[in-house]
């Protein structure tokens, strides 16, 4: 007997639909990565140390407030560009063809075609998807004039002879997402200019493309972090974080109703050059605090507290799964230690630095439908780990060799009974390449050489007696712990060079 037309049309969308249900279940997405931003940056890590607040964030404070926040969070690395890669593929930078970092935009993207990215996971469960802000991680633009060939000069002198319009290849497009507003390297370095879609947006009806030098930004007050080299006429600093806000802003009010959306939000702030704007949102922002390093945590404070507004305007906030993390630890600015504020307190170091103020870094996740206001956890966690708990968030299983690094944590945010810990991390320093393993509260730094591929131990601390890393406490040459310094080294020499996946944590790849 055939089947009733109406049970071969159910059974044939049946698929879709439960696909559409499931979509509608998940909750919309957003990751804010905070540039040079230290646990004692914000006020409410300040106040749980028990440290003097000079600037308030009470937008940071009530995101803390609201969700769970870690005391062990850390930035993959101490320096923005290796963390950008890792944070982005879920891979220590190791996993690249530049360990340390790609810094210049017009260089070689340490992103393969084949990596599984944020945006390309999210893609994968059914997200429209968006990255707004700093890309830092390399990109193709053609010679000028020579479409057929991509740009590779030297860094080590103004670079005149590149193509800035638009992206040959390798930005945010390319990997995974639907839209973009892009700041190629950022405020501090080449190109001085904003795109769209991958094209490159005037910032005045007048803009033309020039050549940005220290000289031109002198009148604005502005000295430059990096290179001169090509930007757009109309390019100041100052007007970056309002821009880069109001669009992230247009994106959530833009999202389709029909579908989750998730935003990848790199903010500018609180990176040299330090160039506050006036006002945000109708708030007094510059020489509001002792220095301009701080009226840029201020700056931070609102951009988040706008976002977080226009999710509330929207009327998603509830179900929305919000991270706000940093890409390193904070900046030790002279005019802001003389003011009592440390960025890395109550930690040693600070960016670029292998101690812990220079990876320890804030990091909070809110979902109010789930996760319990108020909460705090102690597990060890990493940039790494964001993509692995997107993946566990929209029920994807990571393929084998992608985001090798991953731990999810979504379970230690839901306080399920069969939540885990991670046991150990690998991380990494600056530019004085020294590197890290953790192996619960022990913690060991090692000196990399990279021309012979040699990792020699330096120090030996214990976290929990020592959490200030102070000199005396060094048990690097202690005879009792020459039986875990051995080990801990062996493990950390066997998981790089053998490029073992940390990910799944049974045992340390021995």
């Amino acid at each position: 007997m055939p089947l009733p037309k109406y049970l071969i049309l159910l059974l044939f969308f049946a698929p879709c639909l439960l696909l559409a249900q499931e979509e509608d279940s998940l909750p919309n997405v957003v990751v804010i990565l905070a540039d040079d931003v230290g646990q004692g940056d914000v006020a409410a890590y300040r106040r749980a140390a028990g440290l003097e607040v000079i600037v308030e964030t009470p937008n940071l404070d009530r995101l803390m407030a609201e969700g769970l926040h870690f005391t062990d969070g850390h930035s993959p690395t101490s320096l923005c560009a290796p963390s950008r890669y890792a944070v982005m593929t879920g891979n220590n930078p190791y996993h690249s063809y530049a360990p340390w970092g790609v810094w210049g935009a017009y260089q070689k993207s340490p992103l393969k075609p084949t990596d599984l990215t944020l945006g390309k996971l999210m893609q994968k469960a059914g997200y429209q998807t968006g990255f707004l802000g700093k890309w830092h991680m390399g990109g193709d633009f053609y010679f000028q004039g020579d479409s057929t060939r991509i740009y590779d000069g030297d860094r080590s002198r103004p670079q005149l002879n590149v193509d800035i319009r638009a992206y040959a290849g390798n930005g945010p497009q390319d990997h995974g997402f639907d839209y973009s507003l892009t700041f190629p390297a950022g405020i501090q370095n080449v190109p001085y200019a904003v795109y769209e879609n991958g094209k490159w947006m005037p910032l005045s009806r007048k803009s033309r493309i020039t050549e940005i030098t220290q000289a031109k930004m002198t009148p604005q007050r502005v000295k430059l972090d990096k290179s001169e080299g090509l930007g757009d006429s109309h390019w100041t600093p100052y007007d970056m974080g309002p821009l880069l806000v109001l669009k992230g802003i247009d994106f959530i009010r833009n999202a389709p109703e029909d579908s989750p959306f998730f935003m990848y939000y790199c903010s500018q702030a609180v990176h040299l050059p330090h160039t506050p704007p006036f006002s945000l949102d109708g708030e007094r922002i510059r020489n509001q605090t002792p220095s301009y390093h701080l009226d840029m945590v201020k700056e931070l404070d609102v951009q988040v507290g706008m976002l977080v507004k226009a999710l509330k305007e929207k009327g998603v906030y509830e179900k929305t799964f919000l991270i706000f993390t940093s890409d390193n630890g904070g900046l030790l600015r002279k005019e802001s230690l003389s003011a009592g504020h440390n960025s890395a307190a109550p930690f040693r170091g600070g960016k670029n630095q292998i101690f812990e103020g220079g990876h320890r870094v804030p990091f909070m996740v809110v979902w109010p439908e789930k996760i319990s206001a108020g909460t705090q956890s102690d597990a060890l966690v990493s940039g790494t780990d964001i993509i692995g708990t997107l993946a566990e968030l929209t029920g994807q299983q990571i393929p084998a060799g992608q985001a090798n690094d991953a731990y999810g944590f979504l379970p230690l945010l839901l306080r399920e009974n069969t939540a885990n810990k991670r046991n150990y991390l690998l991380q990494q320093g600056g530019t004085t390449k020294e590197v890290i393993y953790r192996e619960g509260d022990w913690k060991l730094i090692m000196q990399f050489d990279p021309k012979t591929s040699t990792v020699t131990p330096k120090s030996l601390f214990n976290l929990t007696t020592d959490p200030e890393e102070q000199p005396g406490s060094n048990q690097i040459d202690l005879p009792e712990q020459k039986e875990r310094l051995t080990r801990m080294l062996a493990q950390y020499e066997n998981i790089r060079f053998q490029k073992l996946p940390t990910g799944k944590q049974d045992s340390p790849g021995l």
